[in-house]
């Protein structure tokens, strides 16, 4: 790939960063609302699915300018 094709590919990762982290949001409210007294244990979770998620999203930032 060269060029703009690049942006495109992180273009698409992007997205998919965003979908990965409203899911897991998503995930998060629906187990709180259900059992509010797991929110301690859940929480962690949630930030951690935050991070590996957006981390995927950065990677593909990097690869759309190394590759």
């Amino acid at each position: 790939m060269e060029g703009n094709l690049n942006l495109v590919g992180y273009g698409l990762s992007a997205i998919g960063g965003a979908i990965g982290v409203g899911l897991v949001f998503a995930a998060y409210i629906n187990g709180v609302a259900r059992q509010p007294e797991a929110q301690r244990v859940l929480q962690p979770i949630a930030f951690l699915g935050l991070a590996l998620t957006e981390a995927l999203a950065i990677l593909g930032l990097v690869f759309a300018f190394v590759l």
